[in-house]
């Protein structure tokens, strides 16, 4: 059965399809595309994750799923149903798998495999592939007769993962036929092939599409955000690896700087479902208020993130973890300089000193900031070179062309 060609009528509204993607990407990838789609045409693929929204994985799930059956592809997407205790659970393996020490109870880890359990229950599976994001619904595994390739995709920095819950996930994880990873340097001790999927993201959705100067000013000016002074932001979620109180403490070192152009720092974040600790650090950054330091929880308006993006003088991701940090190819794509943490996927798309910056420490994010607040060419000359990278490497037609060839070259199954 194939599935249903998307209709652009006013009612239904419309899908953005690999047409829309032609100018951008050329004629040649977009011709190589449909050739690997009508091969595949009418594959079922399930997606499992935590959360449909906040966060990259539940951004880009949303819009390769709609490109996905664009193509004819019957991708579809399901999330985990959770307790609050189940989400504080995972959220403590999240950060474990991060380096972070975890007191990894036996209480919690049935509070995690019951969850999984009954979502099992509540779930039929019957697809031609099953990708299962994150630690989160990872246990499914265990609850079906595979019939299918079962692919891992885990958007996590496993540079340092904590060695006891590493080997307690082990016992799903090496029942999986493959692993995606984000960075190379990712990869672990597996039986499965593991590959390297670099993110992408969707330049015509809400938060990436072109966005004029009139429109951008109403939606600052919405959520009370001044234009008066150069704006320096860092955009994602309200999270300890995301650095926060660092970014702070190196926008006050740079206002400090002798000659140092007087600024804004806007810091705008969301809460995901999955991530209970969001609310604490909200509460706990805006301490920190003033007139030249704004907190916002409204990182779920896009429009707001896009208007934010594009009028900042500079944007910060100044993680000190970061599976990939799909938030600085967003600002470079807007044509912004963006300083970002050394760790990570960040690297992957800064070129240091080409298309912005890397750093290692509050007080060389401090020298960075103040030196882009001193140098508009410059700024200038960065977001040039960003968003041309951005173009060439990181939209979402490349990420979704990965997986094509993953589903038209399946890696032999490790356990039937």
């Amino acid at each position: 059965m194939r599935s249903p060609t998307p209709k652009r009528t006013p009612l239904s509204g419309c899908l953005i399809s690999l047409e829309d993607y032609r100018p951008l990407i050329g004629d040649e990838a977009c011709e190589r595309i449909r050739a690997k789609a009508a091969a595949l045409r009418g594959l079922r693929v399930l997606n499992f994750s935590s959360t449909y929204y906040g966060g990259g994985v539940a951004e880009t799930l949303t819009s390769m799923t709609l490109l996905m059956n664009s193509i004819g592809i019957r991708s579809e997407w399901r999330i985990i149903q959770g307790t609050p205790d189940y989400f504080s659970v995972t959220k403590k393996m999240h950060n474990a798998l991060q380096g972070d020490s975890i007191n990894f109870s036996v209480f919690k880890r049935r509070i995690y495999e019951q969850v999984v359990f009954e979502n099992a229950i509540r779930n039929r599976i019957d697809h031609d592939f099953v990708v299962v994001h994150d630690p989160q619904p990872l246990p499914l595994i265990e609850h079906y007769k595979k019939n299918c390739p079962w692919i891992w995709r885990c958007h996590l920095d496993l540079t340092n993962p904590h060695p006891r819950v590493w080997s307690y996930l082990r016992k799903w994880i090496d029942h999986y036929d493959a692993v995606i990873l984000s960075c190379p340097n990712y990869r672990q001790a597996l039986p499965q092939p593991q590959l390297i999927f670099w993110p992408a993201i969707d330049p015509f959705n809400t938060k990436n599409r072109t966005l004029n100067r009139r429109i951008t000013k109403q939606r600052l000016a919405r959520h009370g955000i001044p234009t008066d002074l150069p704006i320096i932001a860092q955009i994602s979620r309200f999270d300890p690896w995301k650095d926060p109180e660092g970014v702070i403490e190196a926008f006050q070192i740079a206002q400090r700087r002798r000659g140092a152009r007087k600024a804004r720092l806007v810091l705008l974040g969301n809460f995901a479902t999955d991530d209970p600790e969001g609310a604490k650090i909200f509460e706990s950054l805006c301490g920190s208020r003033s007139d030249s330091i704004l907190v916002l929880a409204r990182g779920d308006d896009t429009s707001l993130v896009n208007a934010l993006q594009r009028s900042a003088q500079v944007v910060l991701q100044k993680s000190t973890r970061e599976g990939f940090g799909l938030t600085v190819s967003e600002a470079m794509w807007k044509g912004t300089p963006v300083i970002g943490g050394n760790v990570g996927g960040i690297p992957l798309q800064i070129e240091n000193g080409v298309n912005g910056f890397l750093t290692s420490s509050i007080e060389e994010t401090a020298d960075r900031v103040a030196e882009l607040l001193k140098d508009e060419r410059l700024c200038r000359k960065l977001g040039k070179h960003g968003r041309s990278t951005v173009k060439k490497k990181f939209l979402l037609t490349r990420y979704m062309e990965q997986y094509l060839d993953l589903y038209l070259s399946p890696p032999s199954p490790i356990e039937k």
